[in-house]
Formats: C-alpha cells, sequence, structure tokens
C-alpha cells in the first residue's frame, strides 16, 4: 500500500511523522513492506510547516498514483478562521478534489476541513475536531457527520477527531495488516496509549480553542468563580470588556452565547473531579460553588444526558 503524506504550508508535520514512524515499525514486526511512504505537495520546493519546521516533499501530488493520501491539520484556534485559511488553500484542496476515485483520503482534526471542502467526503460518513462540528454541519450539509465518534472509517474515506488523530487512524490500518498476535505485540513495543473516552459535551475545552488569549483568561477566571456567582456582567468586568463585547468575541469564538460557554466551563470542571478523583458528588457541589447539589444534578445532566453517577461509572479514571 502506498500512502502520501501530504505537505503544505502551516501544516502540522508532527503527525505525519509519528504515522510514519508506526508504519515503518510494523514492516519491520511483520518481516514485510506493509506500507510504503512518501512525501507529497503541490510543489516541490521546501515547505514552511508550522512551529519553524521546513520539509521538501518528494513527489508532485498530482503525478504520484497513490492508494492513500493523509492530510494533517493546520493551526488554527476559531471556526471564524476556516474561510480565510481554506482560501488560501484552493489550488491543493482543487487538487484533492480531482484525485482518481480509487486514491482514499484520509484526515485528522483541522485537515478534516481540505477533505470537506473538496468534496470528497460528500455523502460520507465523517467525524471532526468537536469545537468545530457546529461549523462543519452548517457549512457541509451534505456529508454525514458523526461528531460522537472520535475515528469513522469508510471504504473512500477516514477521518479523526483531534490532533493526534493520526494515531487512531494509524492502528485501526495495522491492525488489519497484521495478524492479532503481531498487533498485540506491536501495541507493547510501541507502548501505544489506550484511547481515553471523552463526553462530546466537554470537548471543545481542547487545546486547540484554549490557545486563543481571550478564552485562556475567560477559562481561568471561570475556574476560580463559586459557580453561582458566574454572571456575564462579573466576567466582563474581571476582563476589562463591556458585556457586548464580550459577548460578541466569546460567540465569534466558539459559536455560543457567552453565558452557555461559562456555564459549560464550569460543568467541566465538575467532569474532570468525577473522572479523576472519587469525592461524592455534595463536595464536589460545595467546592466548586454551586447553590446545591440538586442545581449541579440538574445542569450536568442537561448538558451531558447523564447524571453525575452514570458519568463517573462510564469516564472514571480515577
Amino acid at each position: 500500500m502506498k500512502i502520501g503524506l501530504l505537505l503544505y504550508d502551516q501544516c502540522m508535520p508532527a503527525g505525519l511523522m509519528a504515522f510514519n514512524d508506526l508504519l515503518q515499525a510494523s514492516n519491520r514486526l511483520s518481516g514485510k513492506l506493509l506500507f510504503e511512504t512518501c512525501l507529497v505537495g503541490t510543489g516541490l520546493k521546501p515547505v514552511q510547516c508550522a512551529n519553524q519546521m521546513v520539509l521538501t516533499a518528494n513527489s508532485l501530488l498530482q503525478d504520484t498514483p497513490l492508494d492513500v493520501l493523509l492530510v494533517p491539520g493546520m493551526w488554527t484556534e476559531s471556526p471564524s478562521q476556516l474561510p480565510e485559511l481554506l482560501a488560501q488553500h484552493a489550488k491543493l484542496i482543487e487538487q484533492i478534489r480531482q484525485l482518481p476515485d480509487h486514491t482514499k483520503v484520509w484526515s485528522y482534526c483541522t485537515g478534516v476541513c481540505f477533505l470537506a471542502e473538496s468534496g470528497r467526503l460528500r455523502r460520507q460518513r465523517a467525524t471532526v475536531t468537536w469545537w468545530l462540528a457546529n461549523a462543519m454541519q452548517k457549512n457541509y450539509p451534505n456529508v454525514n457527520w458523526l461528531i460522537d465518534s472520535d475515528c469513522v472509517v469508510t471504504p473512500k474515506t477516514a477521518t479523526a477527531a483531534g490532533v493526534h488523530g493520526y494515531l487512531l487512524l494509524a492502528q485501526q490500518l495495522i491492525e488489519k495488516s497484521l495478524s492479532k498476535p503481531a498487533f498485540q505485540e506491536f501495541i507493547k513495543l510501541m507502548v501505544l496509549p489506550r484511547p481515553v473516552q471523552q463526553h462530546p459535551a466537554f470537548r471543545s475545552f481542547a487545546f486547540m480553542e484554549q490557545a486563543d488569549p481571550l478564552l485562556r483568561k475567560l477559562a481561568a477566571i471561570v475556574a476560580q468563580m463559586p459557580a453561582e456567582q458566574i454572571t456575564v456582567q462579573t466576567l466582563a468586568g474581571k476582563l476589562n470588556l463591556s458585556e457586548r463585547t464580550l459577548a460578541r468575541k466569546v460567540s465569534a469564538l466558539t459559536e455560543i452565547p457567552v453565558a452557555s460557554y461559562a456555564r459549560q466551563l464550569k460543568l467541566h470542571q465538575v467532569s474532570e473531579q468525577l473522572i479523576w478523583s472519587s469525592l461524592p458528588v455534595n463536595t464536589i457541589s460545595e467546592e466548586l460553588g454551586y447553590s446545591d447539589e440538586s442545581n449541579l444534578r440538574r445542569q450536568f445532566k442537561q448538558a451531558t444526558g447523564l447524571s453525575p453517577v452514570q458519568y463517573r461509572k462510564k469516564y472514571a479514571r480515577a
């Protein structure tokens, strides 16, 4: 199987390199050339990747026969930045669109946006990083979005959520290619982590979204405040912004009202306590400043569909 690892301006290449390492490890373990990889791009000049890394493609995307093309993510902090970023890569998106039907297209994290914009996800099942979900569902209604799934594989496409989504893509590919004992040995030798389950309601608090300075400050303020004292007026005052300005900025970055976002931030704290500690719910309620335990339980179930006890049973890591 020949797999193209796509380079483009300001892409995040770490996932490509790790993906390649995993495939080469499986080749060595099996004693066969199961996978052949190459770096491809729209040109052969050095590519300025994210974080000051410079890499050069071995082959032109449009001239290289591939079984699979893997598209990495790009550095972005808000759905509002997507239109401009996609416009900057119009040539690349057109080349993805024109790939032969037999070439499978895979991506993870924000790279999924390229597949959607190219039309290759049309009428396909797919997933995407949670904080992009609303924008992607709105902009690409012809895709069967399965937002609750971390990884979705179809005969033509594969998509995974999160900056480490390449790991899920690599594992499902290698598992199909190795015998069960060989795959178990591969997992052991490479010390690959078990995926950590995460409720969809709290995926929006991943690093990529919190990278925005305003959202970081807002999260820090909410974390220190008792739940019952959190109001838009109080938050705006602590951030030295008017209520209207705060509401506008948070809505632009998250696509939800600031009051709802702050409420979710506090409930995210609740979820972390349920996952990583054995504290009883009434203690968590008191420590995080809810007026009473029943109020916390009501808000938490409204946000997640689960009671705190059910949530802890499903997601606990303590």
